[in-house]
């Protein structure tokens, strides 16, 4: 049980594995007002960034979950250099049943809603680990404006343009289910820029040191059509941000 290597590949630079820069994660955690001694669950937790940080400057508690073997050893390693390895502790398993024991102040899946099958079943595999009162904070694609056509939605990496909703219908469909929207940060170009642009030159500096290896000839093609192709569509068109929700 593993990530697909090419993903750990584009992002083996990368401490966050979307487009948050350092800056929109630490805004996001003060906006939050988290008091110290907060328990969290953040669910495809990646490299472990936003737990390890939180701890030391917030004073929170919690565990990753992750199905990377990789990322689950830099979050552990990042916890180590942080000094916070005895508040925050790494999971490597799959996050799409992942429940807790006792209840979480804070649930989190900031980027992969695809292990509840969407928004909606993150939604709820979050709430069965939050307390009442608790916060969810949920990462998620939107549409910066409707998309054209197949080949715009497909230069996305979406199947359609039914993939992703506007930021107002993803605003409105948390309230459908049943949560308040009570704080938001959102990625900017910039941020987007700093996410995608460092996995092209990732992909760079591993293809001149593996030239023979199997995946060479996909890294290849992956690095001669990306850089436009997130120019051209990407980079018009989509929209990230981590959404906090209270229920109602």
């Amino acid at each position: 049980m593993d990530l697909p290597r090419i993903f750990t590949l584009r992002e083996s630079s990368h401490r966050i594995h979307n487009p948050f820069t350092p800056g929109k994660l630490a805004a996001l955690g003060r906006a939050l007002r988290l008091p110290p001694g907060t328990r969290v669950l953040d669910l495809a937790s990646g490299s472990g960034e936003m737990l390890c940080t939180w701890a030391r400057d917030h004073g929170v508690t919690g565990t990753g979950v992750d199905i990377s073997t990789v990322f689950t050893d830099k979050a552990r390693s990042r916890a180590a250099e942080l000094g916070v390895a005895d508040r925050v502790s790494f999971v490597h398993g799959d996050a799409s049943g992942f429940v807790t024991d006792e209840p979480v102040g804070l649930a989190a899946c900031v980027g992969a809603t695809w292990i509840g099958g969407g928004v909606a079943g993150t939604v709820e595999l979050l709430g069965r680990s939050l307390r009442p009162g608790g916060l969810m904070l949920i990462g998620e694609p939107y549409w910066l404006r409707e998309v054209p056509d197949q080949e715009t939605a497909e230069g996305c990496h979406a199947r359609g343009g039914d993939d992703f909703l506007l930021l107002p219908e993803l605003i409105e469909r948390f309230g459908d289910l049943g949560y308040d929207v009570v704080e938001m940060v959102l990625a900017d170009q910039d941020s987007w820029d700093r996410y995608q642009a460092a996995q092209w030159l990732n992909l760079r500096r591993w293809l001149d040191a593996h030239p023979d290896d199997g995946m060479a000839a996909e890294v290849r093609a992956e690095l001669t059509t990306g850089p436009a192709r997130y120019a051209r569509y990407q980079r018009e068109y989509v929209g990230w941000g981590v959404f906090a929700l209270m229920a109602r």
